[in-house]
C-alpha cells in the first residue's frame, strides 16, 4: 500500500507549509524533507512535545532537543472528511484524517491523512506507519507525513 516515489497523495497547487528562516518548527520540516521524523524532547526532564516551542512544556527549560523517532504509532482519533478543506481537494472527498500518537514519543500526537481506500474501516488504537511524501515547488522542496494502516503483526 505504499506510494511510488514520484506519486503524492495531495494534489499539486495546495499551499506549502509556511516557514520562516527563524521558525521554531524549521527542524521538523527539514526532517520531513529528508524522510526523517524529528520531535522535540527536553534534555532536562525527558518530556516529548509537539508543536515546536523554544521551551519545554513541562519544566520550562530552554532549547528542547530535536530527536529522531520512528514514524509509527496508533490512531488516537480520526475523521472521514466529506467537505473538502480546500477547493483542490473537492475531487478527493471523502478522505481520512487521523490523529496519531507516536509509539516512541508518547504523548506526542500528529495529524495526517490515512492513505488507501477512504471508506476503509478505521478504529481507535489501530497501528499505523508513517509515509513520507515529498513535494517540490519551484526551488523549494518540502516533505509531509502521511499514514498507512499496518497489519497488527507488523
Amino acid at each position: 500500500m505504499s506510494m511510488p516515489a514520484a506519486e503524492t497523495y495531495l494534489p499539486e497547487g495546495l499551499p506549502a507549509p509556511g516557514l520562516g528562516a527563524t521558525d521554531c518548527a524549521a527542524p521538523f520540516w527539514a526532517g520531513l524533507a529528508q524522510r526523517r521524523l524529528l520531535v522535540q524532547r527536553c534534555p532536562i526532564c525527558a518530556t516529548w512535545q509537539a508543536g515546536a516551542e523554544w521551551i519545554c512544556h513541562a519544566c520550562h527549560a530552554f532549547d528542547p532537543v530535536w530527536t529522531e523517532v520512528v514514524a509509527q504509532g496508533r490512531v488516537h482519533s480520526w475523521e472521514r472528511v466529506w467537505q473538502a478543506s480546500h477547493p483542490l481537494l473537492r475531487e478527493r472527498v471523502p478522505y481520512l484524517v487521523v490523529l496519531v500518537e507516536l509509539a516512541d514519543a508518547k504523548p506526542v500526537r500528529l495529524v495526517g491523512n490515512l492513505l488507501g481506500d477512504a471508506r476503509q474501516p478505521v478504529r481507535i488504537g489501530m497501528a499505523v506507519q508513517g509515509v513520507f511524501e515529498q513535494h517540490l515547488r519551484g526551488d523549494r522542496a518540502y516533505g509531509l507525513l502521511q499514514w498507512r494502516a499496518m497489519e497488527e503483526s507488523e
